[in-house]
């Protein structure tokens, strides 16, 4: 553990970085290469899905970061310890840190225009030389009228220009002293640590308020109506799939909201939606859900098949159609569950079709190995909001207790391809009561679910000036289910009442520097699997208890893991230059459409007042 004082200076340095990157007008060049013709990419967000809560066991005892680091990182270690890398410890948890979340602070930062302070010194130059005009010019015409004669007065009026000229050039020169003072560090700092903190606070509630929030009017329409046409379709699968027998595959009727835009930290434009779809199978099988060691990524579950009778010629039919053979047993195989799952939608979407026509035109795509995606444009006369929504609908096997096994993306972390008998586990639900008990222990003010969503869209923007492969690297580390896990091992580390609205810049930093500490062990423990730490107001299932701990970050090598952790800090330092940079309309998602009735509510106020 370091001592306080090799503390107090890592503090002290990340703050003089911090504030250098606020106010240092300079575009950052991206380490890895600017891409500057890059389009925009997708975001984790949208990306992610189920297989983002699928990590890894925890690597114990692991050794240095390998000889490859040393050329690749060298330069980037230097410039992180000397330049902002060097930072307050964050709390101490399971995903590693020592210290504590700073609570509070006693004085809050006030904003200061950093226009206002620019322009006060040649203000205050003109002031006083156009006062040493007007007085030379009132002694000049009172002595003029005094004066016998007019070599007197020409005499006189030489004589005081020389002062005139005197005095200006003093007055130049103090403002140019009291300048390269400033700049040097000489004056007050706390006045320009405000400063600083202010513009920095000012710029992060812009890039908020202009490109993260997502208007909740606009995000309640579209809820409502994914909700409506979901439901249709679910409702027409499940008929149709009743009529083959009961040793078949079969939807259970109803469907699980999942994701950012039903937990308040959705970022951007409302038109992404994850929902799942739990399936039913014979009455007379039930899973057995087990940790796959060794078979495929960390994390990974199978799911084997029991029957209550036995094994029997009735069961051959199912086996063959949705089972395969591993380790001499017959398992539940995601992939062919997931082809079942998308012709079974695709032959119910005619009739959903016929009766939403009206509403909205509804189509559906799917690529080999991913959940199809429902494709839902609204007609004008129907929904306000005219955004076209893509939802993604995932098959879920249902184990009990709210939790669902979901199909893992069909390629790994590093390309490899996954076995198509291997599982994720999703707690989606567990997720949405624990956001439920932090909302209410919180402050009404509370900044957790902001700093999260302020996050994610740094990391989106970090993304344009990267290149490949390192770019998608990027994303997969600093996926949506890592941060939001950081922030949830934070928020239960110190007190709740640290979190208001007011200290949003400080919890940012402990959340950035968490997560660095976190890259560099290359650990970060998933919060549910195996965490006996919960409060006992968040009841955990006993699945969850009992399963091994999983660690989110054991499938990436230390060399990555430690270009992250450089560019995370990178991108907060220079958080301000990075919004401008990347906030032009080229990265711009398209913006929805003003509501029908907001507009109509607007119309129609001063005619009721």
């Amino acid at each position: 553990m370091d001592s306080p004082a090799a503390g107090q200076a890592c503090r002290t340095s990340l703050r003089k970085n911090v504030q250098r990157g606020a106010c240092d007008t300079t575009p950052p060049s991206p380490p890895v290469g600017p891409a500057a013709d890059a389009g925009p990419r997708p975001s984790e967000e949208e990306a992610g899905g189920g297989a983002e809560r699928s990590g890894g066991r925890g690597r114990q005892g692991r050794g240095g970061r390998g000889a490859a680091a040393g050329p690749a990182l060298g330069a980037a270690g230097a410039a992180e310890e000397g330049a902002g890398g060097g930072g307050r410890s964050p709390p101490a948890g399971p995903g590693g840190g020592g210290g504590s979340p700073r609570g509070p602070s006693p004085r809050r930062a006030l904003p200061v225009s950093p226009l206002r302070v620019r322009g006060f010194w040649p203000l205050l130059t003109a002031l006083c030389t156009a006062l040493l005009c007007l007085y030379q010019a009132l002694r000049g015409s009172a002595a003029g009228e005094g004066a016998g004669g007019p070599e007197d007065a020409a005499a006189e009026a030489a004589g005081s220009g020389l002062p005139l000229l005197k005095g200006s050039a003093l007055l130049l020169l103090g403002c140019l002293l009291a300048r390269c003072y400033g700049a040097a560090g000489g004056g007050p700092g706390r006045g320009g640590a405000r400063g600083a903190a202010g513009a920095r606070r000012g710029a992060l509630e812009r890039f908020h308020a202009r490109q993260l929030r997502v208007s909740p009017h606009v995000l309640g329409h579209s809820k409502a109506h994914v909700g409506r046409v979901v439901a249709e379709l679910v409702r027409a699968a499940k008929a149709q799939g009743l009529q083959p027998g009961p040793l078949a595959l079969s939807l259970r009727g109803d469907f699980v909201r999942i994701g950012s835009a039903y937990e308040q930290h959705k970022v951007r434009s409302p038109d992404c939606f994850d929902i799942l779809v739990p399936l039913r199978l014979p009455p007379h099988l039930e899973p057995q859900p087990r940790c796959a060691d060794g078979l495929g990524p960390c994390g990974a579950f199978v799911c084997g098949l029991r029957a209550r009778d036995g094994w029997t010629r009735r069961c051959r039919p199912f086996a063959e159609g949705f089972c395969v053979e591993l380790q001499g047993r017959s398992h539940l195989s995601s992939g062919l569950v997931l082809r079942w799952f998308q012709g079974h939608l695709q032959r119910c979407l005619g009739a959903v079709r016929y009766r939403l026509q009206e509403r909205c035109r509804v189509s559906l795509s799917a690529c080999p190995g991913q959940p199809p995606t429902l494709h839902i444009l609204p007609c004008s006369d129907y929904v306000c909001c005219h955004i076209s929504m893509a939802v993604r609908l995932i098959p879920a096997i249902p184990l009990g207790d709210a939790l669902y096994l979901t199909a893992l993306p069909p390629e790994g972390p590093h390309g490899s391809p996954v076995p198509e008998a291997l599982w994720g586990l999703n707690a989606s639900r567990q997720e949405q009561r624990l956001l439920g008990w932090l909302k209410e222990q919180a402050p009404a003010a509370s900044c957790h679910l902001k700093c999260l969503q302020i996050l994610k869209g740094l990391r989106d923007l970090r993304g344009h000036g990267l290149e490949e492969p390192f770019c998608s690297q990027w994303g997969r580390v600093l996926s949506s289910y890592v941060l939001k896990t950081a922030l949830f091992s934070l928020l239960l580390q110190g007190p709740l009442e640290a979190w208001d609205e007011q200290f949003l810049v400080e919890r940012l930093e402990d959340l950035v520097l968490y997560l660095r500490d976190c890259l560099r062990k290359q650990v970060l423990m998933d919060f549910f699997l195996g965490n006996t730490g919960l409060p006992e107001a968040v009841a955990l299932p006993r699945f969850l208890k009992e399963a091994a701990p999983v660690n989110l970050l054991s499938a990436f090598d230390g060399p990555t893991l430690d270009l992250v952790a450089f560019q995370l800090i990178s991108t907060w330092v220079q958080a301000p230059h990075i919004i401008r940079m990347y906030s032009s309309p080229r990265y711009w998602r398209p913006v929805p459409a003003p509501c029908r009735h907001s507009a109509e509510a607007k119309r129609e106020l001063p005619a009721g007042e």
